[in-house]
């Protein structure tokens, strides 16, 4: 297991636990261990053949954040989305931003929000 999350963590030479913090990462593995969800959360990863969203744009805003080590598709999302703001932090993040970058990520989300007409 560790080395999954060594793999979507960034850096990759850093153990998952000292980039999340112990109590955090087994805080998130415990949640889908103890609720049976492990394999329905993975599910849309290894099922959807028609991964990269609908075939036509719906029009809602939609925002992004890009962090240095994660599995999001620009060129599909740009095409498939209205993406209004897209931010990329090369430099750091991984494919946890909520448990490796929190502080940046509800920054950006807050902006996103601020950005859209009332």
């Amino acid at each position: 297991m560790i080395l999954g999350w060594t793999l979507w963590t960034f850096p990759h030479d850093t153990l998952p636990d000292e980039v999340i913090g112990r109590d955090r990462l087994l805080t998130n593995v415990m949640l889908y261990w103890l609720t049976g969800t492990a394999g329905s959360a993975a599910y849309v990863g290894y099922a959807s053949a028609g991964w990269g969203g609908p075939e036509s744009s719906s029009g809602v805003p939609t925002g992004v954040i890009m962090f240095a080590h994660d599995v999001g598709i620009r060129r599909l999302a740009a095409t498939d989305n209205n993406i209004t703001t897209w931010t990329d932090i090369p430099e750091r993040g991984g494919h946890f931003p909520a448990m490796e970058e929190p502080g940046t990520l509800a920054a950006d989300i807050r902006d996103f929000f601020r950005s859209l007409p009332l």
